[in-house]
């Protein structure tokens, strides 16, 4: 677990070590060893994460928590929701009229497409081995059901996602969906803790849909990744990058607390803490579970790992807006809440393409290759989102 205890001295020993190996494993990828390595059975002996002390978890928290009670909130929280992806209508006002045109340029019009068309890239003609994939932090397991039933409706079916979470009750639900909707044999559910898992299997691809941001330990999560990803495969996400916790760095705001003014007291009602915010609270919620607990680091480390195929990021000022705390508040049939929406969404894109904030979302698929290069992208290129703490 993330938790074991070193001395300072053990630490920075082990993290020359660890970076000695990262080097020599990215070579070993330049020069195509690295398959001979997984044969040989060599990369199991390798290190892929540093170990980290409980400071790590309680940075971003009020009052620090251990482990096993954030666990225990994360899972309780998740145990009797079937539908982890609702949000209000205004959100879908917003992503159908600003972030599907985005989408749209590269073939796809939403997340399970994006998905779907990077599963597919995988097979190749005449390779007719099975495929194998697999989603981490897959909770209910719905995302990999419908990707499931896409492939085997478009005739390829010698394909397994294994779907791997720490919550027990959701993969039951998924098992149990995946049966009710034909797609038993191609989905497998396996609990475990991301924090401290290790593979010694190859993917054709690692599925990562809005569940990063819920890890604590990124490092070792990502090196596990790029041992576990076959030369041709893809690590695909979509996700949240911004401050930990879900909050807005100071410049971003700023900008949000000028349009909250703008707004009655209606619409100041925030429908999960239960509370009239006159003034938005920048509000911490890392500070109970792993919700956005190292949300801020995701881009940074995958920079220095992976290849970015794509990189789309989008949002910051608007998401408070659009989110379950305040976006009930809007009616999305109303002329003047959706002009309101578009205003905020205006001046968002503008700062973000001046570079004066940067995304909180991306939408990206990555590959084994030279670290931080990127071919596509949607405004700024990846290594200009990341927001840089001093």
């Amino acid at each position: 677990m993330f938790r074991r205890a070193t001395c300072a001295a053990g630490h920075r020993g082990y993290a020359m070590i660890t970076s000695t190996v990262r080097l020599l494993k990215s070579a070993a990828r330049r020069t195509g060893l690295t398959a001979w390595l997984r044969r040989s059975g060599l990369l199991q002996w390798l290190p892929v994460a540093a170990p980290k002390s409980t400071p790590s978890i309680s940075q971003n928290a009020e009052s620090p928590l251990s482990y096993e009670s954030r666990l225990a909130a994360e899972q309780a929280h998740f145990a009797s929701n079937d539908n982890v992806h609702d949000l209000p209508a205004i959100f879908h006002y917003w992503s159908n009229s600003y972030l599907r045109p985005k989408l749209e340029l590269f073939g796809f019009s939403n997340p399970d497409q994006f998905f779907a068309a990077y599963l597919d890239k995988t097979f190749v003609p005449g390779d007719l081995r099975s495929r194998r994939y697999i989603s981490v932090g897959a909770g209910n397991c719905d995302t990999e059901i419908r990707l499931a039933k896409q492939l085997v409706e478009s005739g390829k079916d010698n394909f397994t996602i294994e779907c791997v979470d720490i919550n027990a009750e959701m993969l039951k639900r998924g098992a149990e969906m995946a049966s009710r909707e034909g797609v038993g044999a191609q989905i497998i559910t396996r609990r475990l803790d991301l924090n401290d898992w290790h593979s010694h299997r190859e993917y054709d691809a690692v599925i990562a849909n809005q569940s990063l941001h819920h890890i604590v330990e990124l490092e070792q999560l990502f090196d596990t990744v790029l041992a576990a990803l076959r030369e041709d495969g893809f690590f695909i996400t979509s996700d949240m990058i911004g401050r930990n916790g879900h909050q807005r760095w100071p410049e971003a705001l700023a900008i949000v607390h000028e349009f909250w003014r703008q707004l009655p007291e209606r619409y100041h009602y925030n429908h999960q803490l239960k509370r009239i915010e006159h003034v938005m609270e920048n509000w911490d919620c890392s500070g109970v579970g792993f919700e956005g607990i190292r949300s801020q680091d995701i881009l940074k480390l995958l920079l220095e790992r992976f290849e970015f195929d794509l990189f789309i990021g989008y949002a910051n000022v608007i998401d408070p807006f659009i989110d379950r705390s305040f976006g009930h508040n809007f009616d999305a049939n109303s002329p003047q809440d959706r002009a309101f929406i578009d205003r905020v969404h205006a001046c968002d894109e503008e700062q973000i393409a001046a570079g004066n904030i940067t995304p909180t979302h991306l939408i990206a698929a990555m590959r084994l290759g030279s670290p931080g290069t990127c071919h596509r992208h949607v405004g700024l290129p990846p290594a200009r989102c990341v927001r840089h703490v001093a």
